[in-house]
């Protein structure tokens, strides 16, 4: 299934609501499939808004920074 583009520009009023109808389908089709595979509606709607949460987080410029620096922190003290 594929996502249509977007029909307006960036900064256009009816954008967000434009990529809620986008990705609505490949939503309800990943909760069907879940669902099928034994979780429940609501383990998943939880996982999906904890994995976008998480998504939005990792991509801001201050915590990958923070997550690399951590990271290379833990290397140094485990080559002790």
């Amino acid at each position: 299934m594929t996502i249509p583009k977007p029909p307006h520009p960036e900064k256009h009023p009816d954008r967000f609501r434009d990529c809620q109808l986008a990705i609505e389908d490949r939503m309800l089709e990943l909760l069907g499939d879940a669902q099928v595979a034994g979780w429940t509606k609501g383990e998943v709607l939880a996982a999906m808004i904890e994995v976008a949460e998480n998504t939005n987080l990792a991509m801001h410029p201050n915590v990958r920074l923070s997550v690399e620096t951590e990271l290379k922190r833990l290397r140094k003290r485990r080559d002790f």
